[in-house]
This record gives structure tokens, C-alpha cells and sequence, in this order.
């Protein structure tokens, strides 16, 4: 089994990750080493502090062992094919994390290889950071009804968010300037779950407008890893898309703010504010480390 998008998931496995990340916060695991003998191969193309940190010490911390291998170590597309890295690796080692810019390399590793392959990152989609971001939501706010309101760039973490809060039953509005918003095939697929779930998804085009009611304003950096070159143009066309003490106010609650990191204070969002007591990023942070133990577990077979 693959972790590619929350989308392919069962909601029920969703449920199991969960489960299992209580158990292994708590230091109520049974077993020591559940990963012993077990190595998983990290391969980034992009750099990387969270993601790569997180998933070394869960390997460490399980017992197991990791490998990582940069961009030059590879060099994917340029010095080998895709297919046949994941082939090789698959001989070497028992679960593949892959970090990386387009989202199509993340699928074709999965279909070549014969052992589990984790996004951990692609220009598309960062499914770990928003399953590890609804746990944190629960242990915070309980399992009540969630009203997430992502203000930003229609980015790889809007789109997981999309899938993430139509699979659990969580209301979302993402609001973005124009141009900016997420794939419309994602936001009419995450559409069609919310039916089923009982959720409200909505792409609005004022800031304001979406955080009203809301239990979670969400935010990201407004160019995310290869648009540095749009960095100048962004910080104009995202200027009423900044998460203030003013924007938290309209939301009418005691509400929580989340952001994915690395952030730029006085950017996408004011120092006040992600300093502020509303803020839970470093709760967010640290449970990227629990949550994706559970998925190693689950995945590797410990």
C-alpha cells in the first residue's frame, strides 16, 4: 500500500492512523522496536527541515534505520529513470519516502516499485503534513464539527486540505486572489466526498468572508519551493490574503491558527498572530513526527 493522496485513502484507515498516533504519543505502544531491520529510503529533490527530520527519528524511534539521498545522490530523470530507481530500491529497502516537484515522478515511483512509496511532498499535493494538521485539530478541539478556513495560495497544501476535510467531515473555505485558486478537478472531486461526509467546501475570493465562523484559520507562504522567482509579484497580489490579529477578529470565536512553516512573518502572516496564544504551529509540527510513525507502522509492517 502507498500514501500518495488522502483522497485514495478508506476512511477508516484515516481513523487507524489517528488511533495508532494516540497510542504512540502516549508511550503506549507495546512493542520496543517494531521496526527493527527495517530501512526506509528518503529521496529529496527539494530541501527540507520537518519532513525529513520527522521521518528520520520516527525510523530511529521504531527501531529502524533511514538512508537519505539528495538531488545530486540521483539525480532522477537526469542520470537514471524514475522506474528504474524504484525497481533497485525496492531490492534494498522496505519503505520509499519521495519529496519532490512534480507530482507525476511521486506516482510513477509508486507504480515501479514493490514496496510502499510516502509523499512526502510534491508540487501537487503534501498529504503527511494535513493528516498529521486533523490530528492536531481533534486533540485540540475535539471530534466535534470543524470549520477550516485556508487563506492563500491554492497550493500542494490546499489541495491535500480539500481532500482531508471532505474525507473527515470538516467545513473548509480557501479563500485566494484570482488566478491563484486550487485545481478545479481537485475542488469538484473534494465536492463529491463532501456529499457523502456531510461537509461544506467552499473557493471564495475574500479573506474575510471565509474565516467567519471559523474554529482554524490556516495559512502558507505565498510562494511555495520553485515560484521563488514570483516572490515580488505575490507579496502584491496577496496583500489582502495576510493572516492579522484584524482577520482572526471577523472570525467571531476563540479560534485557532495553523501554518505548515517555514513562514514569513509580516508576509502571509503578522508576527502578533503566529506568536500570538491562538496559535498551535508548533503543536502542528511536532505531531508530523506521531502521525507518520502510525503510517510507517502501518505501511512497513512493523
Amino acid at each position: 500500500m502507498n500514501l500518495i493522496s488522502i483522497h485514495e485513502l478508506e476512511r477508516d484507515f484515516i481513523e487507524e492512523i489517528f488511533s495508532k498516533t494516540s497510542l504512540l504519543k502516549e508511550g503506549g505502544f507495546p512493542k520496543k522496536e517494531p521496526l527493527s531491520g527495517k530501512t526506509l529510503a528518503l529521496i529529496f529533490e527539494k530541501p527540507s527541515t520537518r519532513t525529513r527530520v520527522s521521518f528520520e527519528v520516527a525510523m530511529f524511534q521504531l527501531g529502524g534505520s533511514s538512508i537519505y539521498l539528495g538531488q545530486d545522490d540521483i539525480q532522477l530523470g537526469v542520470r537514471e529513470q524514475v522506474k528504474d530507481v524504484g525497481k533497485v530500491l525496492s531490492r534494498y529497502v522496505d519503505g520509499i519516502v519521495m519529496r519532490t516537484f512534480a507530482h507525476e515522478r511521486i506516482v510513477e515511483m509508486a507504480e515501479a516499485a514493490d514496496v510502499p512509496v510516502i509523499n512526502g511532498l510534491s508540487d501537487k499535493l503534501h498529504p503527511c503534513q494535513v493528516l498529521s494538521d486533523i490530528y492536531t485539530i481533534r486533540e485540540k478541539a475535539g471530534m466535534r464539527k470543524i470549520k477550516v478556513a485556508f487563506i492563500g495560495d491554492g497550493n500542494n497544501v490546499a489541495h491535500s486540505w480539500l481532500y482531508g476535510a471532505a474525507k473527515v467531515g470538516f467545513d473548509l473555505a480557501i479563500a485566494t486572489p484570482p488566478g491563484y485558486e486550487p485545481l478545479p478537478e481537485i475542488v469538484q472531486s473534494a465536492i463529491e466526498t463532501a456529499k457523502k461526509t456531510g461537509s461544506k467546501i467552499e473557493v471564495l475570493g475574500d479573506a474575510f468572508e471565509a474565516v467567519v465562523d471559523a474554529d482554524i484559520v490556516y495559512t502558507d507562504v505565498w510562494a511555495s519551493m520553485g515560484k521563488e522567482e514570483e516572490k515580488e509579484k505575490r507579496k502584491e497580489i496577496f496583500g489582502n490574503f495576510r493572516v492579522t490579529e484584524k482577520l482572526i477578529k471577523k472570525t467571531g470565536k476563540d479560534t485557532l491558527v495553523m501554518h505548515c512553516l517555514p513562514a514569513h512573518r509580516g508576509e502571509e502572516i503578522t508576527e502578533g498572530v503566529i506568536d500570538g496564544p491562538a496559535s498551535v504551529v508548533l503543536d502542528q509540527a511536532e505531531n508530523r513526527l506521531h502521525v507518520q510513525k502510525a503510517i510507517l507502522l502501518l505501511l512497513l509492517g512493523g
